[in-house]
């Protein structure tokens, strides 16, 4: 199955259910933002911290994978010039929503994550990346394609899941038992049951897939990152693994001004 397709539409669904990843952010927040007391998540309940951020003026930035109005409108309004870049039409009309409601310009673009062939080389200050590469099945074009348009000396702000999570049975976990059944990299194609699979199709439910910190961590060094921050964070007390470890890993990589980059990728995008 073409499993961006797919995943596009069962995000354009998850709006539909309001899923808190496609839930815009409020007035409240544009106007503390345009009034420099903002902030963002790319990941559930930790803030990035202040200190990652270069002053947003004028700054391009590009919020890979980050439809749903929330991280994108925050920025603009604090002076950003935003590209809210999403594989779902309803995510990003989350976006264009809160700029015309706030008077806000975004940019957004739908396509794949992993193919950034619409922007040339060296073309973003800044890519903030919330937790989101779980939605494809390989992750190191992420981090290529990433380094390719981040201009030398720019940083990449990215939240995604530490494998751990993949390797319990996810109804059990939610039953109150914890029982490692997966192997990392975990794909939900390849270790869920016909009858599973079957469900999540029925009822549009994205695919994912469990990375190895290996492809996460030292995917974006072999890009040509330099890793400079890192921070973990949990569902906030939700679900049974919070109280043994944290599920959720961000980082700030540093792309020196030394680094190379890959050509572009190879399928086409659109803007919308």
């Amino acid at each position: 199955m073409n499993i961006v397709d797919y995943n596009s539409k069962a995000w354009d669904r998850n709006v539909e259910k309001k899923n808190r990843w496609t839930i815009p952010v409020d007035r409240e927040a544009i106007q503390k933002a345009k009034n420099g007391k903002w902030e963002i998540y790319v990941t559930p309940t930790k803030p990035v911290p202040k200190e990652w951020f270069p002053p947003l003026k004028g700054l391009k930035v590009l919020c890979l994978a980050s439809g749903g109005g929330q991280q994108g409108p925050v920025l603009a309004a604090a002076g950003a010039e935003v590209t809210v870049f999403d594989n779902s039409v309803e995510q990003l009309k989350q976006d264009r929503f809160v700029a015309e409601r706030e008077g806000l310009v975004i940019r957004t673009v739908k396509g794949d994550m992993r193919d950034l062939r619409i922007f040339d080389n060296e073309t973003f200050d800044l890519i903030i990346h919330p937790v989101s590469n779980l939605f494809v099945d390989d992750v190191l074009p992420v981090w290529k394609e990433s380094s390719r348009v981040l201009k030398k000396g720019g940083s990449l702000i990215s939240g995604f899941m530490n494998p751990v999570f993949y390797l319990f049975d996810w109804e059990l976990e939610e039953q109150g038992k914890l029982e490692v059944r997966y192997p990392i990299p975990y794909s939900d194609l390849a270790h869920l049951t016909e009858k599973q699979i079957e469900h999540q199709l029925n009822h549009c439910i994205p695919l994912e897939f469990g990375h190895s910190l290996e492809d996460q961590i030292k995917g974006q060094i072999e890009s040509g990152f330099v890793i400079t921050g890192f921070y973990e964070d949990d569902f906030g007390g939700k679900r049974l693994l919070d109280k043994y470890i944290h599920t959720f890993i961000a980082t700030k990589a540093f792309k020196p001004f030394h680094t190379t980059f890959a050509a572009p990728g190879d399928s086409l995008k659109k803007e919308v």
